[in-house]
């Protein structure tokens, strides 16, 4: 095998005699080795490479929950805002004017919402269609291309949609132009803006962390259940430490114990 050969060629190399009494030993241990112990080794690397890249995702999850923390809050802001609004507005539009605006407002995050459902769900399709085989059926990749197609279609419906909507937030403007001061009119147009800025942030927060979650829960499984890192523990994110085990175990064995912080 390759690893008996580089063994052989270190051992039988002048330069080996150079080398120190420990790296000679382990040298002529390598050669000796039986094959089966090598690739329980190499497997053994594999598996730390494994629970390295699960911390490494795991700290990115705390980032991502941080984040999200700090977006729900520029959430609740925005709605406060969008409350001070909609009070001030009904106060001084008449009520066909007002209802206008209800209307506007209420759509928008429906409209937002869609499209971004639709983006994410043509997407996966796309992803699965561009990652597959050769040896994919005929029936699987028809399927998958009429999904597309039918995707496409409503995607395309959503944009018309939202089309129609800056439309009548621009009539929604005009309005609200004849009532409000500019500071006011100011405030309800960075409301808009941002109810959609912030919907759209958190889709992209959302589905990364649903990623990452992902990503840790599949290596976790690959794990043999009596497997313990070399690095010492690793901390999970308390969503994931409950329910999953590293090769399907029973249970972590204090391996693999759960974040004491909140994220």
């Amino acid at each position: 095998s390759d690893h008996k050969e580089a063994a052989g060629v270190l051992v039988n190399c002048p330069a080996y005699y150079s080398v120190s009494a420990a790296k000679a030993e382990l040298l002529n241990k390598i050669k000796d080795m039986p094959e089966e112990l090598r690739e329980e080794e190499e497997q053994e690397d594999v598996n730390e490479k494994k629970a390295e890249l699960i911390g490494s995702l795991t700290h990115k999850l705390e980032t991502l929950q941080e984040a999200k923390g700090s977006l729900l809050t520029d959430i609740r802001l925005n709605n406060a805002l969008g409350e001070e609004v909609e009070a001030l507005i009904s106060e001084l539009c008449k009520p066909n004017e007002f209802d206008k605006y209800k209307m506007f407002i209420g759509d928008l995050d429906k409209v937002v919402n869609l499209l971004l459902s639709l983006s994410g769900r043509l997407a996966r399709v796309e992803n699965v269609l561009s990652g597959l085989g050769e040896d994919a059926s005929k029936e699987e990749r028809s399927s998958l291309n009429e999904k597309r197609k039918v995707l496409a279609g409503q995607h395309e419906d959503a944009r018309e949609l939202k089309e129609n909507l800056d439309r009548r937030e621009r009539v929604v403007l005009d309005i609200l132009a004849n009532y409000l001061s500019a500071e006011q009119l100011q405030d309800y147009q960075h409301f808009v803006k941002m109810k959609s800025t912030l919907l759209i942030e958190q889709r992209k927060l959302d589905d990364k962390i649903k990623l990452g979650q992902e990503q840790v829960r599949c290596l976790l499984e690959s794990l043999p259940s009596d497997f313990r890192p070399k690095a010492g523990a690793i901390s999970l994110p308390p969503a994931l430490a409950s329910h999953v085990t590293p090769g399907g175990g029973p249970a972590f064995g204090g391996v693999f114990p759960t974040l004491t912080s909140p994220l």
